[in-house]
């Protein structure tokens, strides 16, 4: 029988069932590995297995001399876009774009409004013992969002940032979206032009070439000193000493960050110690909220379904693109 190997630290024995039931179903045995403590078990035996699913270590990836479909359990997958890493050149790669979409934007809820209610001005004082008055605060009632990226992250951050009443701007590679809450869609090239105008900057992109870097010190500069920049992609999108810079100096009015370059941020760097900064260590998704595991087991039984029918993954990533 043809074989899957399951590497991560969330498949429980619930999961387990759900998955061995479309598993049979499909023709394929299901093997389960807890990732954080099977790792030499899975090392040798990886080599059995036509499709994996979960967190594979990059430095195992070669010795899966079976495989036909890598299904990674985590949205972002920059980690596994070498071709040098694969066993063959045919191999399929997927995602579970589609799994963080709730847990992130409520993240970014929760950012946003700390910054707009200067809670973390308040955090400084009450560790301080000072009691203390700020005004004014402001809203997201009103406010206007620059959202940067238009997929599952984007759009369920549109939808929540629209029920409260802001209005939202996407910018994106194709400049469209098919999400009804974002007010207009623009594509990458007219990001300048909205700059000026955001209240807040949220930027939920992918690692790749075209996205390393892109809010530059010149784009920084664009944004008005009353702007928030809030990042849940990856760290490299952004010019972090710039953006050390303009929150040191004020001129922006603050920043949350869940992903830096590197990770861990070291101690002694400058972006610890900038005012209205909330740091958080790329916690905004991965698996602590029981719906993201559901979504993520069950997308990849839906893709395990099509690829057993010889059908397109619906999650299917370009490794030329990075998604």
């Amino acid at each position: 029988m043809r074989k899957i190997g399951v590497y991560t630290n969330f498949v429980d024995a619930h999961y387990q069932e759900t998955i061995n039931a479309v598993a049979a179903q499909a023709g394929f045995s299901a093997a389960y590995y807890d990732s954080g403590k099977d790792q030499d078990r899975f090392a040798a035996e990886i080599g059995e297995y036509e499709v994996l699913f979960g967190y594979v270590p990059t430095s195992l990836l070669p010795k899966a001399k079976s495989l036909r479909w890598l299904c990674a359990a985590s949205a972002g997958v920059d980690h596994l876009l070498d071709g040098a890493l694969w066993p063959r050149p045919d191999c399929l790669l997927s995602n579970s774009s589609g799994a963080y979409g709730p847990t992130i934007s409520e993240h970014i809820l929760m950012v946003l409004l700390m910054l707009l209610r200067r809670m973390p001005e308040y955090e400084t004082d009450l560790r301080d013992r000072r009691w203390t008055f700020y005004t004014p605060i402001r809203s997201i009632t009103g406010s206007h969002i620059v959202m940067l990226g238009t997929g599952d992250i984007g759009s369920h951050t549109a939808r929540r940032l629209k029920a409260l009443g802001a209005s939202v701007t996407g910018v994106c590679r194709s400049g469209k979206s098919a999400e009804p809450a974002f007010d207009a869609v623009l594509p990458i090239r007219e990001l300048d032009s909205v700059l000026p105008r955001a209240d807040a900057l949220i930027m939920a992109l992918p690692a790749t070439r075209e996205t390393a870097g892109i809010l530059s010190r010149e784009r920084i500069a664009l944004l008005p000193p009353t702007a928030y920049v809030v990042n849940v992609g990856r760290g490299s999108a952004v010019d972090q000493d710039a953006l050390a810079g303009a929150l040191q100096s004020r001129r922006l009015a603050g920043a949350s960050l869940d992903v830096t370059v590197p990770e861990p941020l070291p101690a002694d760097h400058p972006l610890w110690t900038c005012p209205n900064t909330i740091l958080t260590p790329h916690i905004s998704g991965n698996m602590s909220l029981g719906l993201t595991c559901d979504l993520d087991v069950d997308m990849f039984c839906r893709d395990l379904e099509r690829y057993a029918a010889g059908e397109p993954l619906l999650n299917l990533v370009d490794r030329s693109l990075g998604y």
